[in-house]
C-alpha cells in the first residue's frame, strides 16, 4: 500500500507518505504558501521514495478544523489528485493527527490538542492516551482564557500538545499539573497510518466558526 498524507490546514504546509509500512515526512511551508510549494512538494516526495502519482493506492486529507484558505487548498487537491489515479480518499481531523503523533511520541493519558487557530482562538479537543487513542470530548473552538478557566480548576494532570499549546505556553505553563509538549513536526507522520485506519467516506471540511463556517464544497463519494 502507498498512502499519501496532505496536511494544509494548519500553518504548517506538510506531506507524509507511507510505503510498506514505512513513513517519510516533509514540511513545505510555514508561511501559508501552501498553494505554491504543495503539489512541488507532493512531486519531490513521492520521486524520493521511489513512487510516482500513479503508485498511490490512498490519499488522506487533514479536513480540518483549521484556517480557512490552506483547508481548502489541501482538500481540492487531495480530491483531484484521488480522482485522478482511481484512489480512495479519506479524511482525518487536524486534532485527530496530532493526537496520534502524541501517541507515536510515546505521550500517555490525558491529553488536549490545542490547533491555533489565530484570532486568539484555539481549537480543542481532549483525549485519553494509552495503547490506543481515544477521544473524550467533541472538537471546539475556545478562546487560551477559556481553556485556563476550565483546566485551572481541574488540578488534573494534563499534556497539552500542538501549536495552539506552543502560541499560549507562558499562559498554559502557569498551572504546574499541565505539560505542555511539544512534537516539533513529528506529528505530520501519523498522518498516513490513521488515513489507512479508516473507512472510505466523503470529505466533509470542519470549520467550527464564523466565517469561516460555509457550506461544504462538493467532494466525491467513494
Amino acid at each position: 500500500m502507498t498512502t499519501l498524507f496532505i496536511e494544509t490546514a494548519t500553518p504548517l504546509c506538510g506531506v507524509a507518505l507511507e510505503v510498506n509500512g514505512v513513513t517519510t515526512s516533509r514540511v513545505l511551508d510555514r508561511d501559508r504558501r501552501h498553494v505554491e510549494v504543495l503539489m512541488p512538494g507532493i512531486q519531490d516526495l513521492l520521486r524520493d521514495g521511489g513512487c510516482s502519482l500513479r503508485d498511490v493506492t490512498r490519499v488522506v486529507v487533514d479536513r480540518g478544523p483549521g484556517l480557512y484558505t490552506g483547508l481548502r487548498v489541501g482538500v481540492a487537491t487531495a480530491v483531484a489528485l484521488a480522482d485522478s489515479v482511481g484512489a480512495p480518499l479519506v479524511g482525518v481531523t487536524s486534532l485527530e493527527v496530532v493526537a496520534a503523533g502524541a501517541h507515536a511520541s510515546g505521550v500517555r493519558g490525558s491529553v488536549l490538542v490545542l490547533i491555533d487557530g489565530r484570532r486568539k482562538e484555539v481549537f480543542a479537543q481532549s483525549f485519553h492516551i494509552d495503547d490506543e487513542v481515544h477521544a473524550t470530548s467533541t472538537p471546539v473552538v475556545r478562546t487560551p482564557d477559556d481553556v485556563v478557566i476550565e483546566y485551572g480548576t481541574s488540578g488534573a494532570p494534563t499534556t497539552f500538545v500542538g501549536d495552539g499549546a506552543a502560541a499560549y505556553r507562558s499562559l498554559f505553563s502557569l498551572m504546574s499539573w499541565i505539560s505542555v509538549v511539544d512534537l516539533d513536526d513529528t506529528w505530520i507522520g501519523a498522518g498516513p497510518l490513521l488515513g489507512n485506519s479508516r473507512s472510505v467516506a466523503p470529505v466533509e471540511l470542519m470549520y467550527l466558526r464564523e466565517p469561516d463556517a460555509v457550506a461544504n464544497f462538493p467532494t466525491r463519494s467513494p
